[in-house]
């Protein structure tokens, strides 16, 4: 009958240290949990009428008195679970290594530091590592499940979760920390995640890539988008009528700048289609009666901006002048989806894409390229204060002089030389990874 009562003493024992250790698992995982939630989602299922996601929002608000609550459980079960599990199996490992021969005096120390390694490994596998693990997982699924919990407990522990709170806020303002944490979401946290869910099959590839044309197309100024002036095909209304039915039947755009005489002198915008109506009906050939007016807009511009003034312009196509007046280029709505989507290849435009990569990891990029695409294809950083937008002005940025075919510069890791060149503008520039790059990812 005793040695029944002893195993049964036994079994009650086992099951409380384990109690123990599942009830810190469940503070491990409320911790986690609600600290990695995110805030968003969060207000997304208490939107949708998710029990204990406003619980959840509340806490992840207010880590103070959360963090405060999950500590006192923590910090109470680990010292009642180590004195309880010493002192319920301390003595009897001791007993069973007395019988096993060991030395008296060396049995019970033993016999506590037995129990102390058992206690400790079950408490941080069943105690720490799953419940976390768990709480990674599904973040704000199990933070709304054991915010009731943890609301609960934080009110039964109410003052000693006070008197927690308030030190901690008096020790950061004694070392003149913020209390309160800001709450800021970066552009690398965007493309991370962006490329997180990419990388789980959420988002497809190209799903991923308009993501970050748009990101990008936040960060520009309206000369990153423009067609410029050198490559703007326009009519000359001074000209004779032969050239203008010439410069009609060979465009391909279906809209074209009037100057007065000179591309500085822009007087607004014609459509071909109905010039060259005019012609086939055989009336009288008069440009300037059918010329639209078309908004001018400066070249500092930031481009969602002057996605906003094509939306309300009467022609989709506005004029870029510099700080002089001087006509810059011009930006219509195709401008923005090819810098949200990718050039869209024309054999009527002979448009090239903007890079090719090549054999050996090598990218053969167009002079053209907007510099943000570029580093976001090789993988670099570019200062946020620069006075380029595209990858010739980035060459010519670090060159500080008109280069010569073959010349090269080095930046982020990688080596750029100039392989053509169309006049004086930088046609072609080849994008190699620099030797002493190639060396470091060897290395890793």
């Amino acid at each position: 009958m005793g040695a029944n009562t002893s195993a049964a003493n036994d079994v009650i024992e086992i099951l409380i240290v384990l109690a123990l250790i599942l009830l810190n698992g469940l503070f491990a995982l409320s911790e986690l949990a609600v600290v990695s939630s995110r805030h968003s989602r969060l207000k997304a299922l208490a939107a949708a009428g998710r029990r204990g996601a406003n619980r959840a929002l509340a806490l992840a608000t207010d880590p103070g008195r959360f963090l405060s609550t999950v500590q006192i459980g923590i910090t109470l079960i680990g010292i009642v679970s180590g004195v309880y599990s010493g002192e319920a199996f301390g003595l009897q490992v001791a007993s069973y290594l007395t019988a096993a021969g060991v030395p008296e005096r060396a049995t019970v120390p033993l016999g506590y530091g037995l129990v102390v390694v058992v206690v400790t490994y079950f408490s941080v596998i069943i105690g720490e590592l799953i419940p976390k693990n768990l709480a990674l997982r599904n973040a704000e699924t199990l933070a709304c499940v054991v915010a009731p919990i943890m609301t609960n407990v934080a009110r039964v522990a109410a003052p000693a979760v006070w008197l927690l709170d308030a030190s901690t806020r008096l020790a950061f303002r004694a070392f003149g920390l913020p209390t309160q944490r800001e709450s800021r979401v970066t552009d690398e946290e965007i493309k991370s995640l962006i490329a997180e869910a990419e990388s789980a099959g959420v988002l497809e590839t190209g799903e991923r890539e308009m993501l970050s044309g748009v990101m990008r197309l936040a960060d520009r100024n309206v000369s990153g988008l423009m067609t410029p002036r050198t490559d703007v095909d326009w009519i000359d209304i001074t000209a004779p009528q032969g050239g203008i039915k010439e410069r009609l039947i060979t465009t391909p755009h279906s809209r074209l700048p009037v100057g007065d005489g000179s591309v500085d002198k822009m007087i607004g915008v014609v459509q071909t289609r109905e010039l060259l109506a005019t012609l086939l009906a055989g009336k009288p050939f008069e440009v300037r009666s059918l010329v639209r007016k078309a908004p001018i807009i400066p070249e500092t511009t930031d481009a969602l901006d002057a996605l906003a003034t094509l939306r309300d312009s009467e022609v989709p196509m506005a004029l870029i002048h510099d700080e002089y007046g001087n006509f810059e280029g011009l930006v219509t709505p195709a401008d923005v989806l090819e810098a949200i989507a990718g050039v869209f290849r024309s054999d009527a435009t002979g448009i090239e894409p903007y890079a090719v990569e090549r054999e050996g990891g090598s990218w053969l990029l167009s002079g053209a390229m907007p510099v943000d695409e570029m580093a976001d294809k090789l993988g670099i950083a570019l200062p946020d204060k620069r006075a380029y937008e595209t990858v010739a002005g980035f060459v010519l940025g670090h060159l500080r002089h008109l280069p010569e075919t073959g010349e090269h510069i080095e930046a982020g890791g990688w080596r750029f030389e100039v392989v053509d060149l169309d006049g004086r503008r930088i046609d072609k520039v080849m994008a190699t990874r620099s030797l002493r790059s190639r060396r470091s990812a060897l290395q890793a």
